[in-house]
């Protein structure tokens, strides 16, 4: 590799706080069943701490972006660090449902803001060749937390409690924040005042309102699963619930595969890549529908969902920074909002099925439709705008 294709260190520390973010966020799907019994909820209603996190995303995301932007953006990141941290330390001792519910919420404030500036950075450090690339190497940071952070915090809570899950994610927060200090370099750019009007008119055109809702739909579907992933293996399949940790390990390879084929190919050819990752993704829910209840299928399902899911991401998020480039940040935010919005719809409809569908095994088919909805918004986005703009580089 010459020098020119080497990323640099400034990356790998947005990698740290991505893996902290994504444990976090992630690792709730294998204690739900134990949080909702140690709570004295439903299950469906430890599912809406999912959707409470990413509402809290959503919401937060775009307000955090402009109350920010006049901040040097290394700053803003290692602030969205601190909030990080503390919001994790409060799930830790939370006493009550609701108590946790705040936290959770707290601490998704930090999460599309983060994700928001730190795309914005990643792609002003490298060659335009390289930015798709740049941002699923930062993403790595959430494929990362669901192969070691995840698994390790399923069993950490199944052997010591859910509490203990979170006080070791809290711990992720000051490392992230000492390799943020260390590598984000300063940029004379970054310090620019921004226009709030101009920010927002950029991001509601209608090109930009597409690409968020592309982002919502297409990541609905693997929601509305993986919310639900630690039943389904356990009722359906019938996994016992110690397999859980070893398939969500495998959920979490499938997701580096996934992402770094997303961001490999999203540098080349940016729509077919995610119109072509979409269609994939909606097949391996169908076939969840299908097979779940064949533990060899659901296993190899679980993997494939991770490659699918994630390949969507570097294109998904390319795709709003191209569609909004005069105001790259609050796009870059608003998608990763977009993206948990995605989360709490997906959450939201497989609680609704659960409770008053068919129950768990309409959740794959629900999730499905969902998806191939997400394909006919992708065709019709590539029909209409099929032109790439350009980023500007800020470094």
């Amino acid at each position: 590799m010459n020098k020119e294709s080497k990323m640099p260190l400034a990356i790998y520390a947005l990698m740290i706080g991505a893996f902290g973010i994504g444990t976090t966020e992630f690792v709730i799907m294998g204690l739900l069943p134990q949080m909702s019994e140690n709570l004295g909820v439903s299950l469906s209603s430890a599912g809406m701490l999912v959707s409470g996190y990413a509402l809290g995303v959503a919401i937060g995301a775009p307000i955090l972006s402009l109350l920010s932007s006049k901040l040097p953006k290394k700053s803003a990141l290692i602030a969205l660090m601190a909030i990080f941290t503390i919001g994790n330390l409060v799930c830790a001792i939370a006493p009550d449902y609701w108590t946790l519910m705040i936290a959770r919420v707290v601490t998704s404030f930090a999460h599309g803001t983060f994700f928001g500036i730190g795309s914005v950075v990643a792609t002003s450090l490298v060659r335009p060749n390289q930015r798709a690339m740049a941002i699923a190497l930062m993403f790595t940071g959430l494929t990362i937390a669901n192969i070691l952070g995840v698994p390790f915090g399923t069993w950490l809570g199944q052997m010591h409690g859910w509490r203990s899950t979170f006080w070791a994610v809290t711990t992720i927060g000051p490392i992230a924040m000492l390799a943020l200090a260390l590598y984000v370099p300063k940029a004379k750019e970054m310090h620019t005042n921004i226009n709030f009007k101009d920010e927002i008119k950029a991001v509601t055109q209608p090109k930009v309102m597409i690409s968020l809702l592309l982002t919502v739909l297409g990541f609905s579907g693997v929601f509305a699963v993986f919310t639900y992933i630690a039943p389904i293996l356990t009722t359906i399949s019938g996994f016992p619930e110690k397999a859980l940790s070893p398939i969500l390990l495998l959920f979490g390879v499938g997701l580096v595969f996934g992402n770094i084929l997303g961001g490999k190919f999203a540098d080349k050819k940016l729509m077919m890549t995610l119109t072509g990752s979409l269609i994939a993704l909606t097949l391996v829910l169908i076939g969840f529908g299908l097979f779940s209840q064949y533990q060899t299928a659901a296993v190899i399902l679980v993997f494939l969902l991770g490659v699918t899911g994630f390949a969507t991401v570097p294109p998904l998020q390319m795709r709003a920074l191209e569609s909004a480039a005069d105001a790259p940040t609050l796009a870059s935010a608003l998608n990763i909002a977009a993206f948990n919005l995605g989360n709490a719809l997906g959450a939201w409809v497989g609680g609704l099925v659960l409770d008053h569908g068919p129950g768990l095994t309409g959740i794959a088919w629900a999730a499905a439709a969902i998806s191939g909805v997400s394909i006919l918004v992708a065709l019709y986005s590539w029909k209409t705008d099929p032109k790439e703009a350009t980023i500007p580089v800020l470094t």
